[in-house]
């Protein structure tokens, strides 16, 4: 039988916000233990942006720093594997990874992110994170003022397009179908200059992701190197709804201002909670998890 492996934390998602909190944790004395997959959803994003000092930066080379910065502290561990199960007994929480390991914590920490739900479009999963980007925030100055597309449709769309006008006067919105917009929102965006097609998406043309142009269902092409794009969301693991997490109505794992989700002991960090999908807001996220769980050891202790 294997020996069963303790920590005080186990942290599940070692990119930003997980490395953050290991290393808030790290610095505490903790003993904590990082799990990961090595399988981070910006894998194909060629740069990261808005994160000082790190600005234009490849993703894959601020989480490998980020590992090493981490791994210097002694009572943090990492381990490359995937967790398979988790349940919480009594005060603690035993998890199975796919090795076969056991392992038991007194607090676990989901730092697991969120996969994107790709269209059925032919190309559009090719070009994602790379010229079919989703925040203007983290690669919008890269493209500014160029001819850009738009693929959304609803509430979304609208409001998209109002923040994208602050980077392009050049946008027109693909709702790949019926617009679902009121006639205000329709007379809004008449009004800015920005069309609206609703003919559906049939390909992304492209060459190793640089999109070249948009092939419509019609025949129609339509010329553009860069594409905003909203996907649907759903949270990569599915372990915290399995422990009893409540999930709010966007899909986002419930949190109170201390990370804790509605189970006791039992915390989450990163794009995981929130919209806000960025390494700088993910890295604040898992520092704030961190300290909040260390605090809670204490109190407890006492």
């Amino acid at each position: 039988m294997e020996k069963e492996t303790i920590q005080e934390v186990i942290i599940i998602g070692g990119s930003y916000a997980g490395l953050s909190a290991a290393m808030a944790l790290g610095r505490a004395g903790r003993k904590v233990m990082v799990v990961d997959s090595g399988k981070p959803c910006n894998a194909q994003t060629p740069h990261s942006h808005n994160f000082l000092t790190q600005d234009g930066e490849i993703p894959a080379a601020i989480a490998a720093k980020g590992l090493a910065e981490v791994l210097k502290y002694p009572t943090v561990t990492h381990l490359n594997d995937f967790v398979t199960a988790a349940v919480k007994i009594n005060d603690h929480f035993e998890l199975k990874t796919a090795t076969g390991q056991s392992l038991k914590a007194k607090k676990l920490l989901f730092a697991t992110g969120l996969k994107d739900v790709m269209p059925e479009i032919k190309g559009f999963a090719e070009c994602w994170g790379i010229s079919v980007i989703h925040c203007p925030y983290c690669h919008g100055y890269e493209v500014a003022g160029q001819k850009t597309a738009l693929l959304a449709n609803g509430e979304i769309a609208f409001h998209f397009s109002q923040v994208l006008s602050q980077w392009t006067k050049d946008l027109v919105l693909y709702t790949n179908g019926p617009a679902e917009l009121n006639e205000e929102q329709r007379f809004q965006l008449q009004n800015h200059g920005i069309p609206v097609i609703e003919i559906p998406v049939k390909e992304l043309l492209q060459a190793n992701g640089q999109l070249k142009s948009l092939l419509l269902q019609d025949g129609q092409e339509h010329f553009f190197k860069a594409m905003y794009g909203k996907v649907g969301l759903e949270q990569h693991s599915s372990l915290p709804q399995k422990l009893g997490c409540e999930i709010n109505e966007q899909g986002y794992l419930v949190i109170d201002d201390k990370k804790q989700t509605t189970i006791s002991g039992l915390y989450a960090a990163g794009d995981c909670t929130t919209m806000a999908r960025s390494v700088s807001i993910a890295v604040a996220s898992g520092t704030l998890s961190g300290v909040s769980i260390n605090a809670a050891l204490i109190s407890e202790s006492w």
